[in-house]
């Protein structure tokens, strides 16, 4: 785990830029840095190499947190032994031990026991074929000289996350945005889609815009190639994708013994480090499968946990964190989050997270990553990724009798409705299912019926209107096939949960100095759950992740596999807000708001009083006016 970034192009007057990126970046990767540098007199690698001057042809940055192999053997840049290729390497590759014995059959010798090595050299035999056949997260880029090419690939899922911009000339890249901002002249234009995207429903890091039209993202599972002679990028090729096809054929038991090897199998090749690791611990099912699991797998390992503990009874799983910890035989670590530390806190996590993000439970998990870093783990595991691979969201719910009804199947569906509406949370799911049933073009009235506007009071239409924003969810689809469930699930793991999901905790961990991982978030892992018949993943009570649960009977304590709540990370943030409300109002009457002709700073601030009041419902909508406004005034956005 580390921080990448580079320039091609000759630098001119961005090169003092360039040169701080190795600072910028520090946090990432604290242990070691390199830098490569590419003139008319060839490549310097090394620590102390000159000064980026404005005339050269590109520029490597390296920031290490040294995980496998510590000593300077795994130190980058890393370069071919003739002198060809030059590697910085973001993230791990949980595979590299199978392939370097297959790289050793067909004759290569290693110096190293790193996976970066192991890339390195696979890339020089496979070129970009080897992309499919890497398990881990990673974001890498390589210089080839002799092509004079830079080639960039970020991981099927993008868990490691890489972004880029590119001008007249020049083209850049970094493991950060806040890196890139630091180029001399770079737009801070914003991208309307995105604004609306973000201020209505919450959604950031999907495709490959942000919310700055200078700054873009290479999308999980593409590569990407920049000539240097003419650094224009060439379009991202996909190397992977994943489908919502039902091959599997098998009894639900059947899937579920399959289900716990590959499981089992994942948090094993993720445990591969030479630094201590320890797990975050929510209390939930997916958590605690992974602690379970981890202690399965490594019978003596010194396993570490750690928990945010909500003050409010109604949202603490501290009894469900002690249940699983006797069981692993695990040491639980808890921390606390309030109104104030977000408030003393809020201006660090908003530098360390660099966009907005959905809700103050990044501020909760910010806090467990602070609390690992004081007890001296560098890898962490953690269960993102299963409630997208298994319908875990109250809200996904929906989806099974949306995919029943879209079927044909009235009797199931009108049987299933009734049974799951009567699992406390649910009561709305015949609405919710409505975002798959009912065409595009008549959602826009259905939310206006029961209060949900498209484009509420305190958007300004017209100014997203002569943008040309596209005013829907954009979280769903209308299903172009009847497995509406399996469907929306991938949309959600590749598309609009997971990957801001996966953003939010690489910056909340390498703020730290720590290496999340992810066991769930496997090609392996997500290609099986989607293959399966959907009553596997959601049964026709409504139970979520009923494949895994049975998969994880004896491992996981019953008490936990039987929870129908679901609670995370959660914070009281409506009641946090309503402390900060001094803090709320102000922000809300400044001078900033004044300068984002996309809100309408009186209809907020409406509804503010009216949250206030309890006249209007509390949603998060106030959550992300602060958040984007902060965010605003921070990067210089741009509206006009």
């Amino acid at each position: 785990m580390c921080g990448i970034a580079g320039y091609v192009g000759r630098p001119g007057a961005a090169a003092p830029a360039v040169q701080r990126w190795g600072e910028t970046l520090a946090h990432r990767g604290p242990d070691d840095f390199g830098i490569a540098v590419l003139d008319r007199s060839g490549v310097s690698v090394g620590r102390d190499v000159p000064r980026i001057t404005p005339d050269c042809d590109a520029v490597l940055w390296h920031r290490r947190l040294s995980i496998l192999d510590l000593s300077p053997a795994g130190w980058q840049p890393m370069s071919s032994r003739d002198g060809r290729w030059h590697l910085v390497l973001n993230g791990e590759i949980y595979n590299y031990v199978e392939l370097r014995e297959e790289l050793k059959a067909l004759g290569a010798t290693f110096h190293s026991t790193s996976d970066t090595e192991v890339l390195l050299e696979a890339w020089q035999r496979w070129g970009a074929a080897v992309l499919p056949r890497l398990v881990g997260m990673f974001a890498f880029a390589i210089l080839d000289v002799r092509e004079r090419t830079l080639t960039l690939a970020r991981d099927p899922f993008g868990i490691k996350p890489l972004v880029w911009s590119a001008g007249p000339g020049w083209f850049a890249f970094a493991s950060e945005p806040k890196a890139l901002l630091e180029l001399p002249g770079l737009s801070r234009k914003v991208d309307a889609q995105r604004v609306y995207d973000y201020v209505r429903f919450g959604l950031t890091d999907h495709g490959d815009a942000t919310l700055l039209e200078a700054v873009r993202q290479l999308p999980a599972a593409h590569g990407m190639t920049v000539p240097l002679d003419a650094p224009v990028p060439g379009a991202p090729v996909r190397y992977w994708e994943l489908r919502a096809e039902q091959t599997f054929e098998g009894s639900f038991d059947d899937a579920a013994a399959r289900f716990r090897e590959l499981f089992l199998d994942s948090v094993r090749l993720h445990l591969r480090s030479d630094v201590p690791v320890g797990a975050a611990l929510s209390g939930g099912i997916d958590s605690s499968a992974i602690v379970t699991a981890m202690r399965a797998v490594e019978p003596n390992l010194e396993l570490h946990a750690f928990s945010y503990v909500a003050d409010d009874p109604a949202l603490s799983e501290e009894r469900w964190v002690r249940l699983v910890a006797e069981r692993a035989k695990a040491v639980v670590h808890t921390t606390r989050a309030s109104a104030g530390s977000l408030q003393s806190g809020l201006a660090a996590l908003l530098r360390t997270q660099d966009d907005p993000f959905g809700s103050t439970s990044i501020h909760a998990q910010h806090r467990v990553f602070e609390l690992a870093k004081q007890h001296g783990i560098t890898v962490m595991l953690d269960g993102q990724g299963a409630d997208e691979l298994l319908g875990g969201y109250l809200p996904h719910s929906a989806l099974r009798f949306a995919s029943l009804v879209r079927q044909g199947d009235w009797g199931r569906a009108l049987s299933y409705l009734r049974v799951a509406s009567r699992t406390p949370g649910r009561r709305g799911l015949a609405l919710w299912a409505a975002e798959f049933l009912v065409p595009p073009v008549l959602q826009g009235p259905l939310r206006r019926l029961v209060g949900q506007e498209l484009v509420p009071a305190w958007l300004d239409a017209g100014w997203f209107a002569a943008r040309g924003v596209r005013t829907d969810s954009g979280k769903y689809t209308f299903g172009r096939t009847n497995r509406v469930q399996a469907e929306q699930l991938v949309r959600a793991t590749t598309w609009s949960s997971l990957p801001m999901l996966l953003r939010y905790e690489d910056r909340n961990s390498m703020a730290w100095s720590i290496e999340s991982r992810v066991p769930f978030v496997t090609p392996a892992l997500a290609e099986f759950a989607f293959s399966l018949p959907e009553e596997y993943v959601i049964d026709d009570t409504g139970l979520s992740k009923a494949v895994f649960r049975r998969a994880m009977r004896g491992l996981v304590p019953d008490e936990i596999l039987d929870r129908r709540d679901k609670i995370g990370f959660a914070t009281p943030e409506h009641d946090w807000l309503l402390e900060l409300s001094p803090m709320v109002e102000r922000l809300l009457s400044s001078e900033r708001v004044a300068r984002m002709p996309a809100l309408r700073p009186e209809v907020m601030r409406a509804h503010w009083r009216g949250m206030l009041e309890k006249r209007v419902p509390r949603d998060f909508r106030a959550w992300r006016w602060l958040n984007l406004i902060e965010w605003a005034e921070r990067v210089g956005a741009d509206f006009s």
